[in-house]
């Protein structure tokens, strides 16, 4: 067969089987579906328990006092007063009603804060990668315990964002594997290599109000930079620094 011929009856072949494909219908390629908004199940009050009560005090936690105090909630499964102030004044912030409930209202307006990657609203995990392109590896713990961590910075930061008046926050520095924190001069127990702090700078606010934000905000590390402010969960993990230490 000449090769002129040959050519024609591929395209011939072509033809026929896209109007075939046409006629029948082909497999759809579908994208992955994006993760979907925490599924609340049930209306959760003081002296409920369980996994539910834990991501409630997960996305609450930055809602920890009224004015500066070295406490912050427990995430523990368990519903207690500590965690009931805390969605008290989740609710009174977000405009719902404050009675420490958490139902279907409360859900929404914490789903809300929910990005479909598992991260928030307003932080995207990139932001928290270790300078040096490592992401999440290399650190003090594995990087699946590094992005849990970063999580639950996030609705910290969140809190923090919105006491400022919705104002941007930069993370200048999240997590940091140990090669780079050494290479920055980081401590030798830095929690930057645990994914559980943050060295923040809030869009037009001083340093001295971001602390006084913070202080509220359940953080049990703060330290005051000239230009940016630490802050760090070290008192809530057990290899964490033990212990509040605020240098402010």
């Amino acid at each position: 067969m000449l090769a002129g011929t040959r050519n024609r009856w591929a395209v011939r072949s072509f033809i026929i089987l896209l109007a075939a494909m046409l006629s029948f219908g082909v497999p759809q390629i579908v994208a992955p579906s994006e993760a979907q908004a925490y599924s609340w199940s049930r209306t959760l009050k003081e002296g409920t328990s369980g996994a539910d009560v834990r991501e409630l005090q997960i996305r609450v936690a930055g809602w920890a006092a009224d004015s500066a105090s070295r406490t912050h909630v427990a995430v523990d499964g368990q519903f207690g007063p500590g965690t009931k102030a805390a969605v008290t004044r989740f609710q009174r912030a977000y405009g719902l009603s404050a009675d420490g409930v958490a139902g279907p209202n409360t859900h929404n307006a914490l789903n809300a804060l929910e990005a479909s990657d598992g991260s928030t609203k307003n932080f995207n995990f990139s932001e928290f990668h270790s300078k040096d392109g490592s992401q999440f590896n290399g650190g003090k713990v594995g990087a699946s315990t590094v992005k849990e961590n970063v999580r639950r910075m996030m609705y910290k930061l969140e809190a923090i964002r919105k006491k400022a008046g919705d104002r941007a926050i930069t993370v200048n520095s999240g997590f940091r594997s140990i090669n780079h924190n050494s290479n920055v001069g980081g401590a030798s127990n830095s929690q930057h290599m645990y994914g559980i702090a943050a060295d923040i700078v809030v869009s037009g606010r001083t340093v001295s109000q971001t602390i006084s934000y913070a202080q509220t905000s359940g953080f049990s590390g703060i330290i005051r930079y000239s230009t940016f402010t630490h802050v760090d969960n070290r008192a809530e993990y057990s290899y964490g620094s033990s212990g509040y230490y605020w240098a402010i």
